[in-house]
């Protein structure tokens, strides 16, 4: 049976059931006050509404999400996660727009809030397993460039791209991208330590940005790209640099085109997928679902042009 033949992704009742499993496993609770035991079904309301008798206000399950307040149909919004997170590249707003039946505008709305959906977020320093330090956990770092940076003139090298650092835990196959306004070993030594515990084992290129912060893990190796030395035994970056391509390939050849200021939601939306890919035992649906559990407390809306920022 199709994957796209699901009745959460054609039947509005049945979307928000879905949802509602995905969001409140043990029952329904009220956005507003917390509360769970005194929640009624409001008789010819809207779809889904409900009634919290401690806090006596009406919800529903989109409310304090990025669903919130939208006039897009909820199955849409399935179908529209269903397409996004089952493209290892990327799903073209353009392709999103005609595919949904709604405008390009509303595509990339939908597009941009559910990207801050698959926005990770944790905090928790990689080089561990199963979130405990684990010596001699491997931890991949390398940068990557792409596009152009406003209004910065065009140079020969990388100085006129957007700059991104990516570390790669791979023990876990997991990754994590941060866009930076540059290389320099001061700007990058405070996320790698942020983000890397110090009992991993660190593999990175030759880059002099590497070498101060490299001292500080408890082992860090590194392969002379200027000698054409790429692998050493287990000692390379290539892990890495595969998921740079994904990425390039998706953004070159799909989206084509991203200003610095929506990048980092483009890189969550690739890490999103390399983190829950087929080889970690997640399918299309589960990652669909993963996608969906994290819409709670990231409502964006459209910038108010009439209202100061």
């Amino acid at each position: 049976m199709s994957a796209l033949s699901a009745k959460f992704l054609h039947d509005e009742a049945a979307a928000f059931e879905k949802l509602e499993s995905l969001l409140w496993t043990d029952g329904p609770v009220c956005p507003h006050c917390g509360g769970m035991g005194r929640i009624t079904a409001v008789k010819g309301g809207r779809m889904g509404l409900r009634r919290c008798g401690d806090c006596k206000k009406q919800f529903t399950v989109t409310v304090g999400t990025v669903f919130e307040s939208s006039h897009v149909k909820l199955h849409l919004w399935l179908q529209a996660a269903h397409l996004m997170c089952s493209s290892k590249k990327g799903f073209s707003i353009h392709q999103l727009h005609r595919t949904l039946g709604v405008t390009y505008k509303t595509a990339w709305f939908m597009a941009h809030r559910l990207r801050e959906a698959m926005r990770d977020g944790s905090l928790t320093p990689m080089g561990g397993i199963d979130g405990m330090p684990a010596a001699g956990v491997i931890v991949e770092a390398d940068e990557t460039f792409i596009g152009r940076e406003l209004g910065v003139p065009k140079a020969r090298a990388y100085h006129h791209k957007m700059k991104v650092l990516s570390l790669l835990n791979r023990d876990a196959g997991k990754v994590r991208s941060v866009v930076v306004d540059n290389i320099k070993p001061e700007t990058l030594r405070p996320i790698i330590e942020a983000n890397i515990l110090k009992e991993a084992s660190l593999f990175t290129d030759e880059s002099s940005i590497y070498t101060k912060v490299g001292a500080t893990f408890a082992d860090h190796q590194i392969t002379t790209h200027s000698a054409k030395e790429y692998v050493r035994g287990i000692v390379h970056t290539n892990t890495v640099e595969g998921y740079f391509s994904v990425f390039k390939r998706g953004m070159k050849g799909v989206y084509q085109h991203c200003g610095k200021q929506h990048l980092h939601r483009y890189f969550a939306e690739f890490d999103f997928r390399y983190n829950n890919r087929v080889k970690l035992g997640v399918n299309d649906t589960a990652r669909m679902e993963k996608a969906l559990s994290g819409i709670t407390g990231k409502r964006l809306t459209y910038r108010r042009l009439d209202i100061e920022q």
